[in-house]
């Protein structure tokens, strides 16, 4: 048994506990900051696109999603590259080795980060193949702004998490083939296709829930 003076402490405590369980569990709370992946255009300047063969509910099984596209774009030059954006509110699921669902066998291997001049600058991650012409990028938006290091990010703001409503991020993830492993990414068909989606979608009014 618990003696009485613990008594008033503890009850303190497990209602503390209490609190992300009754947000996340029973009410279920959570917020939409409005954005969709949808409003961003199927055909971005002059980059045209089309679905790719996914299954309709193939991003909700893999990420979570509640609201993600996959599109192939296309330029001039009949070069292509695949975007896919995704919004989920199991933030690990999006952010952990995305690579591993988008570009299952590629073998990608990360190649350090950049910033990309997009509307804002944006933190993004590169992946490439060692030997084949393979390469991919992603970025992790969240809140109104995109993370630099989502497992800090979310080690950072775990209080805030665990008693607030839940947010959702969202993932771009870009990837081309037939690439020279030299070729600077800022010049490649997914660098022009990816500011394009990133400019679309924070062009949505609004963007930042507080």
């Amino acid at each position: 048994m618990i003696a009485s003076r613990y008594a008033t402490p503890v009850a303190v405590l497990l209602s503390l506990a209490l609190i992300p369980t009754v947000i996340h569990s029973y009410l279920k709370l959570a917020v939409d900051n409005s954005a969709s992946t949808k409003a961003i255009r199927a055909d971005l300047g002059e980059f045209i696109s089309v679905p790719t063969r996914r299954n309709l509910n193939w991003g909700t099984h893999t990420f979570g999603c509640t609201d993600w596209f996959e599109r192939t774009y296309k330029d001039k030059q009949g070069n292509t590259a695949r975007l896919f954006v995704g919004r989920a509110y199991d933030h690990k699921r999006l952010y952990h080795h995305p690579e591993l669902a988008l570009s299952y066998a590629g073998d990608l291997r990360a190649n350090g980060k950049i910033l990309l001049s997009a509307s804002q600058s944006v933190p993004l991650n590169l992946l490439h193949h060692n030997t084949r012409s393979n390469i991919a990028a992603y970025a992790l938006f969240f809140n109104g702004q995109f993370i630099d290091d989502p497992v800090a990010h979310q080690i950072k703001n775990s209080m805030s998490l665990l008693v607030s409503p839940e947010k959702p991020m969202t993932l771009f993830y870009i990837s081309e083939d037939n690439l020279e492993n030299q070729t600077v990414f800022e010049k490649t068909l997914s660098a022009k296709v990816l500011k394009e989606a990133i400019k679309s979608f924070l062009a949505q009014q609004p963007v930042n829930a507080s």
